[in-house]
C-alpha cells in the first residue's frame, strides 16, 4: 500500500474490525446486513443466554434506577437516539441496561386507577404494597387529600429503606427532581396528597394531623437516617435559592430544613454545586445532603456544566455509591431520572430522550463502582406516557424527524414521535385557518425543530400530557435477578429486593422461611375473606366426597 505506513494500516484495520464487530451501520447507509450476519447474531445471542447461570449469592447491595415515565416507546426511541448521537443507524444500539440478563414486565395500575401516577407506583415499588392514586406510603384504605389519623395509622406501611436500615445497611437516594417529589418521597414519607411537600400545601384543617413531606425527610425515620440525599427542592426545604418556582409550594413556617439537617448531622456535608459535590472528602464525611436547585434540576441539555453548576445524574450516582459502600454490611440506593417524565408532560420529546441517555450514563457509572457478584441492580419505570413512535421511516432516519416514507411524496411529512395529548396540540395547530384541509402547521417548515424545547405534535389538547397505562419493563442483573421474569404486579419488585438481600424479618434464601411473611394478614379483610372461602370450599368438597 503506497503512502500508508504499517502503523496507519494497523489503525485502519482496527477501526474496520471494530465497526464490523459492533453490529452497527452508519446513519444513512442503504447497505444492510446480509443473511450470514443475522444467522450469526442469532446464534451468538442464543449462546449468550444459554451461558447465563443463576446468581444466588446474597445481595449485599441494591441499586434501583427509576426512569420516571420511561415506557417502552421511550426506551426504544431513546435507544435509537443514543445510537444516532454516535453516528450510527441507531436501531441496533443497546442501552447499557438492555444488556442485563433478566427482564420482566411490571403492571403499573394503582388500586383505584387504570393509568397511575408516580406516588402510587413508587409506593408499590418500594413498599411491596399498592395504594391509591397520588397517595404516598399508605395502603388502599387511606383516602386521597384527606387526613384521618386513625385511618392513616392503620394504613401506614414501611419501605425498602426501613428494611435496609433495620438490617444494618446504609441508605440513600439521588434524583433530578425535588427531593420531596413523589418518587423519592415514597421511600420515606406518608402523605394523603403527594403535593404536601411544604407546610403551606397542607389544608389548614389537616396541619395538626400530619407533617409536610420536607419535615418528614429530616425529622422522621427512615429519612433522618439516610446517608445520601441529593436532588433539587431548596424552595420546599426552606433553603434560600433563586429563582422561585410558582408551580410548587414555599414554606410558611420559617424553617430552613437544610439547617435542621446540619444541626442533626454535624459531620455531614451540605453541597449545592457540582464542584462542592465532586471535591467532597468522602472518607471524612458521615452524610451528604445535596440540594442543587430551587425546584427540579435543569434538563441535562441546558444545565450549567461549570464548577458552580448542577451535577449530572452520573456525578450524583458516583458520589452516592462512594459514600454508601463504606458500610461493610452493604447499602440500598435509589437513583431517579425524574425529568424524563417532566419532559413528556410538556411534549418535549428530544429532552425526554436526552434524559434517558443520562440514565444510561448513571447505570454505566454504577457498574464500574460495584461488583455484580454481590450487587443487585434493577432498572425500571414507574409508569409510561401517551408517547408513540409511528409511521414508516427508513432505517437510520432521524428519530426526531419525520415518519412518512419518502417513497410516498403525496403524504405530507409528519413526526415519527408524537403524543396522544398535551400542549403540543396548540403549538402545531393552525388556529386562524379557514381551510378545513389546513389543520396543522407544516412540520418541515417549522424553524424551531432544533430547539431542545421543541414540542412534538399532540392530537388532543391538555395543559400537561398524561401518563400511559401500559406495562413497563424491568431489567435486572446481579444476585437473584433471575426472579424478574414474566409479567407481575409492580409491588413484586420490593419483595424480590427484600428476598435477595435477606432483609430483616422478611422471608429469604438465607433462612429458608418461605412460609413466613413480613406483614400480618389477620386484619386484612380481603385476604381473610379469601381464606374463609377456601375453607368453606374445602369442607363442602369433603362433604360431597363422603367417607
Amino acid at each position: 500500500m503506497v503512502g500508508l505506513s504499517v502503523n496507519h494500516f494497523v489503525l485502519v484495520l482496527c477501526i474496520f474490525l471494530k465497526l464490523r464487530d459492533s453490529g452497527s451501520i452508519p446513519q444513512g447507509s442503504t447497505t444492510y446486513e446480509d443473511m450470514s450476519f443475522w444467522l450469526k447474531s442469532g446464534q451468538e445471542n442464543l449462546q449468550r443466554v444459554l451461558s447465563i447461570r443463576k446468581n444466588e449469592n446474597q445481595a449485599k447491595n441494591i441499586i434501583i434506577f427509576i426512569g420516571d415515565g420511561m415506557g417502552m416507546s421511550t426506551i426504544t426511541a431513546g435507544r435509537i437516539f443514543k445510537g444516532q448521537t454516535r453516528g450510527n443507524s441507531g436501531e441496533e444500539y443497546k442501552l447499557e441496561f438492555e444488556k442485563f440478563p433478566s427482564t420482566g414486565i411490571s403492571k403499573t395500575y394503582n388500586v383505584d386507577k387504570q393509568v397511575p401516577d408516580s406516588a402510587g407506583t413508587a409506593t408499590a415499588i418500594f413498599s411491596g404494597v399498592k395504594c391509591r392514586y397520588r397517595v404516598i406510603g399508605f395502603d388502599g384504605k387511606a383516602p386521597y387529600n384527606r387526613c384521618d389519623s386513625s385511618i392513616n395509622q392503620a394504613s401506614k406501611i414501611s419501605t425498602i429503606a426501613d428494611w435496609a436500615q433495620e438490617t444494618g445497611k446504609d441508605t440513600g437516594f439521588v434524583t433530578t427532581t425535588r427531593i420531596t417529589h413523589a418518587t423519592p418521597a415514597a421511600l420515606y414519607a406518608h402523605a394523603n396528597n403527594r403535593d404536601w411537600e411544604c407546610d403551606t400545601a397542607i389544608p389548614k384543617e389537616y396541619r395538626s394531623c400530619t407533617k409536610d413531606i420536607g419535615r418528614q425527610l429530616v425529622e422522621d425515620a427512615p429519612g433522618i437516617d439516610f446517608k445520601v440525599i441529593m436532588g433539587g427542592g431548596a424552595q420546599n426545604m426552606g433553603l434560600p435559592m433563586q429563582p422561585i418556582d410558582p408551580e410548587t409550594c414555599t414554606r410558611g413556617d420559617g424553617l430552613n430544613l437544610a439547617d435542621v439537617w446540619l444541626k442533626n448531622n454535624p459531620d455531614g456535608q451540605l453541597v449545592t454545586s457540582t464542584g462542592e459535590l465532586m471535591t467532597i472528602d468522602i472518607g471524612n464525611t458521615s452524610k451528604i445532603l445535596g440540594i442543587f436547585a430551587p425546584s427540579h434540576l435543569p434538563y441535562s441539555a441546558v444545565r450549567d456544566r461549570s464548577y458552580d453548576g448542577t451535577p449530572s445524574l452520573a456525578n450524583m450516582t458516583m458520589q452516592a455509591i462512594r459514600m454508601l459502600r463504606k458500610n461493610k454490611n452493604g447499602f440500598f440506593l435509589m437513583v431517579e431520572s425524574g425529568k424524563i417524565d417532566l419532559a413528556h408532560h410538556h411534549n418535549y420529546a428530544k429532552l425526554a430522550l436526552r434524559e434517558v441517555s443520562e440514565l444510561e450514563d448513571a447505570v454505566r457509572v454504577a457498574l464500574k463502582q460495584v461488583k455484580l457478584d454481590d450487587t443487585l441492580i434493577i432498572v425500571t419505570a414507574d409508569h409510561s406516557h401517551s408517547f408513540t413512535m409511528n409511521g414508516y421511516p427508513r432505517r437510520g432516519n432521524d428519530i426526531l424527524g419525520f415518519g412518512n416514507n419518502p417513497d410516498t411524496p403525496e403524504i405530507k411529512p409528519y413526526e415519527t414521535l408524537s403524543y396522544a395529548n398535551g400542549p403540543g396540540y396548540f403549538y402545531h395547530r393552525i388556529n386562524d385557518s379557514a381551510n378545513v384541509n389546513e389543520t396543522w402547521r407544516p412540520v418541515e417548515k417549522d424553524p424551531n425543530r432544533e430547539d431542545p424545547f421543541h414540542m412534538h405534535l399532540a392530537s388532543f389538547y391538555m395543559k400537561d400530557e398524561t401518563h400511559g397505562g401500559e406495562d413497563v419493563a424491568v431489567y435486572a442483573a446481579g444476585p437473584y435477578s433471575h426472579l424478574f421474569r414474566g409479567t407481575f404486579e409492580q409491588n413484586y419488585i420490593a419483595h424480590v429486593m427484600a428476598y435477595a438481600a435477606c432483609m430483616k424479618n422478611w422471608p429469604s434464601h438465607c433462612d429458608k422461611a418461605y412460609n413466613r411473611y413480613f406483614y400480618e394478614f389477620a386484619d386484612s379483610g380481603g385476604l381473610a375473606v379469601s381464606s374463609w372461602l377456601n375453607i368453606v370450599v374445602l369442607l363442602f368438597t369433603l362433604a360431597l366426597i363422603g367417607p
